[in-house]
């Protein structure tokens, strides 16, 4: 029911949002016409596309974005035609012949005279208005689509949904109601019905053109003072708890303090494996073939930096006691579109030595299984199938492969003598200096990116000339040079581009992919302006030389001298390069 309540008010808060300004004259232009054949379908329309972008968001193909880059241009379209019908009533009539069939005529004016648009006409208006609306919510919205994409098509998602486009039309009828009060006085003290009709034409041709450039997104987003994301995003983190990497030394495990197996509760029962779209490794598994056998489960995806600084230790756990009874499975669940490559994930899994079975959850069905929230977490299941623990985030493995061998020694199978080894961690897997990370997690898409710097915000999916910010803060960055930034990553149209970031931490890692044809695409680091020297990462040398051969993370600054605040820079010296995140240890 909380959840419920958010999703409505975050609809009702993106009014006041800086990109839904282009979006107000359009609704204006009905202000003044019957609710009952004006407002209401359009608010019906608005609810409805919400609901319908829910169902898209749990099929999480790609084929999705596609289409709705292609409604956000097909609704640009019609709103242009509306706004030329409002300035020229003969071409109304022209317009409207097309959509009878829905119900009535696009408009014909807004002074009360001739015939107003039908049902149908202005459904579609306010399905168009949903369209354009969408791009424009908040973290609110984000964590709704996040839930559907991961947990699956459900009734609950798309109610969600509704609620949020319940709340967004809230907002529209009251500024219905009182735009068209506004209009009517205006009409009748200054008899100014053509003028006005003409000023929402203009009004809305304006809006039409900012919104395909880009500036309601970025401009607007600079000069306004009425921004709800911040107050979004407090609701979310006070009501709902996050569904993404946990960070480094963030743990959270369901054990009792002693690891005997009679310390630990039976959280639930091994889900059904049958929805791996693919197995590396090893040919398919089920829980029934792993009955007899104690099992972990190990949720990760290849380019996670959490997910790697786990795997020394997996690994080690897989190799100690495969043959006391242990199967070690790698859930591989994907962040970023190009982890859903099997080609990428074979060569991940090899590179990083990955040789205990690995089922490919592309379609999330096994996360959705274990009703799991984050990368990477583990799950430890006993021989007769049953959950019996489970841990998130990193550390704590000495507890960790204390519960393996309590599962193990409950099934009766021999243990190899306990050992006090350290797994080995180095390079790129080496566990984070927690005590000098400042720095979280950056996003560079536009869907999740914070603290971008750069002048006039982003331009989305165009390509835009950026420059960076003199005096960055902590944590923010910003880009240079001709980017096109998209909802999961910027991509780079010109050479000599950069990308930079104000940072604390010893270790900085860049997620970066070269264009689709694969060709080698070099850069250069620097640090405060200089090489990095010593304080090169295992993917950059002295001189901060490196080269973007394949679709990974990359490790680009390891500070081995004292820690401190400093200022990151990457300069690409060719085009083509995809950049998705930083992250930090």
């Amino acid at each position: 029911m909380l959840l419920l309540v958010l999703a409505y008010l975050g609809g009702a808060l993106t009014i006041v949002s800086p990109c839904i300004l282009p979006v107000l004259p359009f609704v204006f232009a009905r202000s003044d016409q019957p609710f009952a054949k004006s407002g209401l379908p359009l608010l019906i329309g608005l609810a409805t596309t919400f609901a319908a972008v829910a169902t898209l968001a749990a099929v999480g193909s790609q084929w999705v974005v596609q289409a709705n880059h292609v409604g956000r241009w097909i609704a640009l379209i019609l709103m242009a035609a509306f706004a030329l019908a409002l300035l020229w009533p003969g071409l109304a009539q022209q317009l409207g012949k097309p959509f009878q069939w829905l119900g009535g005529k696009l408009t014909t004016s807004v002074d009360g005279q001739g015939t107003h648009a039908g049902f149908g006409g202005s459904l579609l208006l306010g399905i168009a208005t949903g369209l354009l609306w969408a791009p424009c919510a908040g973290p609110i919205l984000g964590l709704v689509l996040t839930g559907a994409a991961l947990q699956g098509a459900s009734v609950g998602t798309t109610v969600l949904l509704l609620a949020y486009g319940a709340g967004a039309a809230t907002s529209l009828a009251i500024a219905l109601l009182i735009g068209g009060r506004v209009f009517a006085a205006l009409k009748r003290s200054l008899g100014a019905g053509e003028w006005v009709r003409r000023g929402l034409g203009m009004a809305m041709l304006v809006a039409v053109v900012a919104i395909a450039t880009g500036a309601d997104t970025g401009v607007l987003t600079k000069i306004s003072l009425a921004s709800t994301g911040r107050i979004e995003q407090h609701l979310v983190d006070r009501l709902q708890p996050p569904q993404a990497r946990a960070e480094p030394g963030g743990t959270m495990m369901t054990v009792a303090n002693r690891t005997d197996a009679t310390a630990l509760p039976v959280e639930g029962t091994l889900p059904a494996l049958s929805g791996a779209t693919a197995w590396l490794n090893s040919a398919p598994l089920t829980a029934e073939s792993l009955r007899g056998k104690v099992v972990l489960v190990d949720f990760w995806t290849y380019s996670c930096i959490n997910c790697l600084r786990t795997l020394p230790y997996v690994r080690q756990w897989a190799d100690k006691y495969r043959d006391a009874g242990l199967v070690v499975i790698g859930v591989h669940a994907p962040e970023f579109a190009f982890e859903r490559d099997m080609d990428n994930v074979r060569k991940a899994t090899k590179d990083l030595g990955v040789t205990y079975p690995v089922a490919i959850d592309n379609q999330y069905a096994i996360w959705r299984g274990f009703n799991n929230q984050y990368w990477p977490a583990h799950y430890f299941i006993d021989a007769q199938g049953r959950i019996r623990a489970h841990h998130f985030g990193e550390g704590e493995y000495d507890k960790s492969e204390q519960i393996i061998r309590a599962l193990l020694r409950e099934a009766g199978h021999a243990l190899p003598a306990m050992v006090a080894t350290k797994a080995t961690t180095t390079g790129i897997e080496a566990d984070a200096d927690v005590a000098q990370l400042r720095s979280p997690e950056t996003y560079i898409g536009y869907a999740r990116a914070e603290n971008f710097d750069s002048a006039g915000g982003f331009a989305r999916d165009a390509v835009k000339r950026y420059g960076a910010a003199p005096g960055m803060s902590l944590n923010h960055w910003a880009l240079q040079g001709d980017w096109n930034v998209g909802e999961e990553d910027a991509h780079l149209a010109s050479a000599d581009g950069d990308i930079v970031y104000r940072f604390h931490a010893r270790d900085l890692h860049l997620v970066l992919a070269p264009d689709k044809d694969g060709k080698p695409i070099r850069f250069r680091v620097l640090i405060d302006g200089k090489a990095p020297g010593g304080d090169h990462g295992v993917d950059t040398d002295a001189s901060g030389a490196g080269v973007v051969d394949g679709h990974r993370l990359y490790q680009l600054v390891r500070q081995r001298s004292a820690v401190q605040e400093r200022t990151f820079e990457i300069r690409f010296l060719d085009p083509g390069v995809h950049a998705y995140a930083f992250t930090f240890g």
